[in-house]
């Protein structure tokens, strides 16, 4: 597969060479050309798109631009354009994303390394990475997606890649906006921040508010939506223009607030082609509350226009609590809900009691309180410097990191009857007995990377060093007071180094070819001895611009030798999010992403179109019977589950001074829930969808705008997923008008 890839894009770039070649034109704007060398700024991977297309590895950039074109506060409908991101929905709200980048597995977003201007954000990114937590896409101000090679600068995951989420600026002058907007479903979105900088001082302050009612229904009409309540301050101070060194600090402060209504429940098959978009009465008391707390230091020192040492302290704490049913009780058969729901016929009295058909007896309906706190902090700094030669340009950067995080679970399960589709407490568990144990992880990290520019050769070779210790301190469920009675206490320890290497070579301004090797990592669970999941990762990749086209066409082939899976309730297990070894799995795949201006001579009006396409092939190649059946019997040649191999996204838009009009389709390749070969069952299946979303914007000045969107534009009932519990659908037919005021 790997030599096939290679072959088919060497062949490619050879086509685009003779076509540059007979190329008569005058040469584009946005042609391949040499850097101007510039430090970048170290909460930022790229920075711009310019940068971001002439990295030695594959990456991508959602710019300010973009990302107001559809004012998507859904993490994955503003992902939808990227080849190599895979994702699936839960909650049709993107709240809680599963995203994959290149075959990752993308249960919780746990593979893959999440930033917020820099720094890991996920809630505990060593000892428990699910994103339960994500950062609002509607107050950010662009999204980097980094996915090729020279992954050494982000980690500890550096299989599939990272996403960086660039949250607002402070700006170089007084600026301030208000957007706003309310639609179907009771849903409003409100973001107003203003900022300023002077000599010496800058600063930034922004509220978000989004929030709905929900589109699915409860028997009782109760809200099944959410509320989101965000609050971020900046504040910077500089050192003078005319000083020697110059230096800023900047502090962050960033606080959210979550009430949803969510549930872990959804539908069985018959149930789902019936009444999509209906919950049942047993989860009318589901509740997930949440807060987020960030506080960050930014220290920056330029000792010269080419050399830079940037620290950043940063502190986290994620405190939630997801109250949701979890288990059903028949005549003292207690079941798991995703148990019930994927067997309706076995577990028919079960079943009725989840519908409330019947009246149960008490603690027929088991809730499950997931209470639960992350702490997240640490000490990082990186030196920059760069110099130039006779025809050569060379950059170095290190960086360092000491983390520590940790994950304190105190959990207990309340019974309830319901009767007449009500729910009525009837008994209250013990607290901590289904839950008491803190998980923690110490972590030094450090880099090395490289950069050697030549003629038209980049070179860029770089090292990762993690050293890790993980460990959980169990105290039992009879024990909440943490006496350590009975504390049951394991670690794991893990030391690793972790190359790359990139390449890129331009072949003249408009065409060049990249790509790299590097070793994939992804720490362990806390159980002594368990391994790493590492892979080999390869790419190839050719950039291009022919005429009014430029694109962009990689093959990437990861070869894991240990596959990790993980026990999440999520995706239908205990929650115990113990890892499990898959052993040894090739992904393999092909993304393209082309850019087309119709109208290139038109000075009035712009008609751009974009064309992004990823295929992805998984295979296990040996068999094994995972943990709590989470993947299945799998068999050697069997597929990853929750992984499409075809997706697509297309867009356009017209824009002219006085408005603009966007449309984007993606398309959604049918994907396993079980790991398995060929046809896939119709109980095992999440079939593929194809989604249109519009937006609109009038400009009634310069400082005032009329705006509008609508999210899945036919109005397409479809299956996003089938768990945590049974199917789930995907957000329908949804309107919405607003205002921007910008000064």
């Amino acid at each position: 597969m790997k030599i096939k890839l290679a072959l088919s894009l060497l062949s490619f770039t050879s086509i685009l060479l003779n076509a540059q070649e007979k190329e008569k034109q005058e040469k584009p704007l946005d042609s391949i050309q040499k850097l101007d060398e510039v430090i970048i700024n170290s909460n930022q991977i790229f920075g711009s798109k310019y940068v971001a297309r002439h990295r030695t590895g594959s990456a991508y950039y959602i710019s300010p631009q973009e990302l107001k074109k559809f004012n998507y506060t859904d993490i994955n409908r503003a992902l939808r354009a990227v080849p190599g991101v895979t994702f699936y929905e839960e909650d049709g709200f993107g709240l809680r994303p599963n995203i994959s980048l290149r075959g990752t597995s993308p249960q919780r977003s746990a593979k893959i390394s999440l930033m917020e201007d820099g720094v890991l954000i996920a809630p505990a990114p060593y000892s428990a990475p699910a994103a339960y937590y994500f950062p609002s896409v509607g107050r950010m101000e662009a999204v980097e997606i980094l996915k090729g090679s020279s992954q050494v600068q982000f980690g500890p995951f550096t299989t599939g890649g990272a996403i960086n989420m660039i949250s607002a600026q402070i700006p170089n002058k007084l600026k301030g906006e208000v957007r706003a907007s309310y639609g179907l479903f009771d849903t409003q979105q409100l973001l107003a921040r203003v900022g300023d900088r002077k000599e010496n001082f800058g600063y930034l302050v922004e509220y978000l508010n989004f929030g709905s009612d929900g589109f699915k229904n409860l028997p009782d009409g109760s809200n099944t939506g959410f509320d989101i309540n965000e609050v971020t301050a900046k504040f910077s101070i500089y050192s003078s223009e005319d000083a020697k060194l110059k230096q800023a600090l900047e502090t962050k402060f960033h606080y959210y607030d979550e009430r949803s209504n969510e549930t872990y429940l959804g539908l069985t098959e018959e149930d789902f082609a019936q009444s999509p978009y209906s919950r049942y009465a047993s989860s009318q008391d589901d509740r997930m509350t949440a807060q987020q707390l960030q506080l960050m230091l930014t220290h920056t020192l330029d000792f010269s226009k080419n050399m830079r040492l940037t620290t950043n302290g940063y502190y986290n704490k994620f405190t939630r609590n997801w109250f949701k049913l979890d288990d059903v009780v028949f005549n003292g058969d207690a079941q798991r809900i995703a148990t019930v729901v994927s067997d309706p016929i076995t577990f028919a009295d079960h079943m009725a009691i989840v519908r409330g058909d019947v009246n149960s007896g008490d603690d027929a309906l088991l809730l499950k309180a997931n209470n639960r706190v992350y702490y997240s902090k640490g000490i990082q700094t990186k030196f920059d410097y760069h110099w130039y030669g006779d025809n050569t340009f060379h950059d170095i950067e290190v960086g360092l990191r000491y983390h520590y995080d940790e994950e304190d679970r105190f959990q207990w399960e309340d019974g309830y009857s319901i009767i007449e589709q009500q729910m009525t407490r009837t008994s209250q568990g013990p607290r901590g007995a289904e839950g008491n144990r803190i998980s923690s992880a110490t972590a030094f990290a450090a880099y090395a990377m490289y950069k050697l520019k030549y003629d038209k050769l980049t070179l860029t070779p770089g090292l990762r060093y993690e050293n890790i210790i993980l460990q959980r301190d169990d105290f039992g469920d009879d024990d909440p007071n943490r006496t350590g009675t009975n504390l049951a206490f394991r670690e794991n320890k893990v030391d690793i180094f972790i190359p790359g290497i990139g390449i890129n070579y331009a072949f003249s301004n408009n065409v060049s070819v990249f790509g790299g090797v590097h070793k994939g990592f992804s720490p362990p669970g806390s159980s002594d001895g368990e391994q790493s999941e590492e892979s080999i990762n390869y790419e190839l990749g050719s950039r291009f611009t022919v005429g009014g086209l430029r694109g962009e066409i990689v093959g990437f082939y990861n070869d894991y030798s240990n596959l990790l899976g993980s026990d999440l309730a999520a995706t239908g297990g205990t929650g115990s999010l113990d890892q499990f070894n898959a052993g040894e799995v090739a992904v393999s795949g092909l993304e393209l992403l082309l850019n087309y201006e119709l109208l290139q001579n038109n000075t009035k009006y712009k008609l751009p179109i974009t064309f992004g396409y990823t295929f992805t092939h998984t295979e296990f190649l040996n068999s094994f019977g995972s943990s709590n059946d989470l993947w299945g019997e799998v068999n050697e040649g069997d597929q990853l589950p929750y992984i499409p191999m075809h997706q697509f996204n297309a867009s356009i838009s017209l824009e002219h001074a006085k408005y603009e009009l966007n449309l984007s389709g993606r398309y959604n390749g049918e994907f396993r829930t079980l790991a398995g070969t060929g046809n896939i069952p119709s109980n095992e299946k999440v079939a593929s969808n194809f989604i249109i979303d519009f937006a609109g914007k009038y400009h009634l000045s310069k400082t005032l705008s009329l705006t509008g969107n609508i999210i899945n534009l036919l109005d397409k009932t479809y299956a996003v997923s089938r768990v945590p519990a049974g199917l789930r659908p995907g957000h329908p037919f949804g309107g919405n008008l607003g205002l921007e005021f910008r000064f």
